[in-house]
């Protein structure tokens, strides 16, 4: 009566033996590694009139190099890859594949001290308690222009048309640029600039730099959120500056204004940007075939 219990006992331990001895499947193979995905070099730049180095970021578009071409550079205030490159450089590569506006080279500037970098001294006791350290932008602007132009250059040769590119803090130090220093660069796009900066100085003071700089060949590309609301001296300087574009017109000065009213601070520079690119570097539709 024990025999089937005793065999099955031994089909049981014959099969645990036969486990033991077959050797264990081999691991999965370790994940692929994977390949970087690269849109840019980065390097640091020295800087004697900051007295440091700066972090910039390069994008090339695809047919850099290319026999006879030159391409404008945008040059991106608040450009690390923790900042705004990646997506103004999105928006260029995206534009410029599908053929609407040209190819460019682009040049980010990483923040360091923003506050300190795109403003210039203010006397208003709520801006210097805001921005303890702020009123470097004289320095900044120095940089960009003395320094880091000539290195470009130097780097990536002859070029198209230069831009400077910025919102918020960087579309205030665009503006004052454009203002103060239009030969600094060719174009200037500032989307929903801090006008309120020094109780609105800036657009105040907006007629009289027009009347006394020369801008033949000159762009300025203005926009703004639905700022009224958050931020209305933000809005009320914008609304100066453009009336005294108006009542000052400046030969060879290029400008235009476009309200986003559908757009908070938070959310106007992805499409308030891609609008700037395709209005100042449209290209032409192509030809219809004979």
């Amino acid at each position: 009566m024990r025999r089937p219990f005793l065999r099955a006992a031994a089909h049981a331990a014959a099969a645990l033996v036969l486990t033991a001895q077959t050797p264990p499947p081999p691991p999965a193979p370790a994940a692929a590694a994977g390949e970087p995905i690269v849109i840019g070099r980065s390097y640091l730049v020295p800087s004697a009139v900051l007295h440091g180095n700066r972090r910039i970021n390069v994008y090339l578009p695809p047919h850099y190099g290319a026999p006879g071409r030159r391409f404008p550079i945008l040059f991106l205030l608040d450009g690390g890859a923790q900042e705004d490159f990646h997506h103004i450089t999105g928006l260029v590569a995206i534009s410029s594949a599908y053929g609407t506006t040209e190819e460019m080279i682009v040049v980010g500037v990483e923040g360091v001290e923003r506050r300190h970098d795109l403003t210039s001294p203010s006397s208003d006791p709520g801006d210097l308690k805001a921005a303890p350290t702020s009123g470097g932008a004289a320095a900044y602007r120095r940089f960009l222009v003395e320094e880091l132009k000539p290195w470009v250059d130097a780097r990536y040769g002859p070029s198209g048309r230069t831009a400077l590119i910025g919102e918020s803090l960087a579309g205030l130090f665009v503006v004052e640029t454009a203002l103060r220093e239009p030969a600094a660069f060719d174009d200037y796009i500032a989307i929903s600039p801090s006008l309120w900066w020094d109780r609105q100085a800036l657009s105040r003071e907006a007629g009289a730099d027009l009347a006394g700089q020369r801008f033949e060949g000159r762009r300025l590309w203005l926009a703004i959120a639905n700022e009224i609301t958050l931020y209305p001296e933000m809005r009320q300087g914008m609304d100066r500056l453009v009336a005294a574009l108006t009542a000052t017109p400046k030969p060879g000065l290029k400008w235009s204004y476009t309200p986003f009213p559908g757009e908070t601070h938070a959310t106007v520079y992805h499409p308030a940007a891609l609008a700037a690119l395709r209005a100042l570097y449209a290209l032409p539709p192509p030809k219809p075939a004979p």
